[in-house]
Parts: structure tokens; sequence; C-alpha cells
């Protein structure tokens, strides 16, 4: 996998990691752009927190900064970094499919046939 992908993905899991910030973007997803203030006036946390949780969502690429009326900077997001982060967990889930089948089909033979399993639908056996 190449670097830059683990990078935003690291980035990514580092931003959804703490509560605040995945309330921020549940906000924004569901109410749409909005500035600090207007955040703080929906959620549990102060201005001062929000605006200090933006600005890793920003470093993270998860939220865009845009200038509105008045000088008030409204927040939007931005999923580029999410999807990148999805594809970096599903190669790594297609990785270890692989090897945990083989195991659990080791295992299944080792045991003497204890207990018959069902043929995995989803690896097209027919036993």
């Amino acid at each position: 996998m190449p670097p830059d992908v683990e990078a935003v993905a690291e980035q990514v899991f580092i931003a959804l990691a703490d509560p605040s910030r995945r309330a921020i973007l549940a906000a924004l997803a569901s109410g749409g752009p909005a500035t600090a203030t207007d955040l703080a006036d929906r959620l549990p946390i102060t201005r001062q927190a929000i605006a200090k949780h933006l600005a890793l969502l920003a470093e993270a690429g998860l939220v865009t900064a845009e200038p509105g009326e008045r000088r008030r900077v409204r927040y939007r997001l931005h999923s580029a970094p999410m999807r990148v982060a999805q594809q970096f967990l599903a190669a790594l889930a297609r990785d270890w499919d692989g090897p945990l089948a083989a195991l659990k089909d080791h295992l299944d033979r080792s045991a003497g046939g204890s207990t018959p399993t069902p043929p995995d639908p989803r690896r097209g056996h027919h036993e």
C-alpha cells in the first residue's frame, strides 16, 4: 500500500478517534456547512474546543474552511480522505480473509473431524 494512502488513513483514524470530532462531523453531515459558533449552538462543546477540533479535522482534510460573510469562516465536509481510509480498511480486510480462512481450514483438519463444519458459501466449495 502506498505510504501516502497510509498517511491519509492514519490522519483520518486519529481524527475519528475523538467523540467530539465525530459529533462535529455528524453535525456537518446533517446540517451542512457551519461556523464554529453555529456548531457550538448545536453541540454540548464550547466554541473554543470546536475551533481546536475543526483545526485538526481540517489538517486531516476532513473539512475545508470557506470564507463567509463578515469574516466568518464556514466549515464544509470533504469526503475524499474518508474514502481513502475506507479503501485502506477494505484492502486490509482482503489481506486478512485469505490467511484466516486457511488457518480455519487447517485447524478444522487438525481437529480430526470431531465436528464437521459446513462449507463456506462465500468460497464456493461444494462438498
